[in-house]
């Protein structure tokens, strides 16, 4: 099942609204680099355990 990294889901004093939808291991790698290069978070494991941690499961697409 393919994994979502929603924006609107953490604090942020940006405001931002990007969504990252997948595989698992692509939404962690892209949101990971996202966090770290718009919002100023140091890329790490911690991190990436935080962002898989808060993974939503994608709702299926209907017709």
């Amino acid at each position: 099942m393919r994994k979502v990294a929603d924006c609107r889901d953490f604090p942020s004093e940006m405001n931002c609204t990007l969504t990252i939808s997948g595989e698992e291991e692509e939404v962690v790698r892209a949101a990971s680099e996202h966090a770290e290069s718009v919002h100023g978070h140091t890329d790490s494991p911690e991190l990436r355990e935080q962002v898989r941690s808060m993974l939503k499961d994608e709702a299926p697409q209907r017709a």
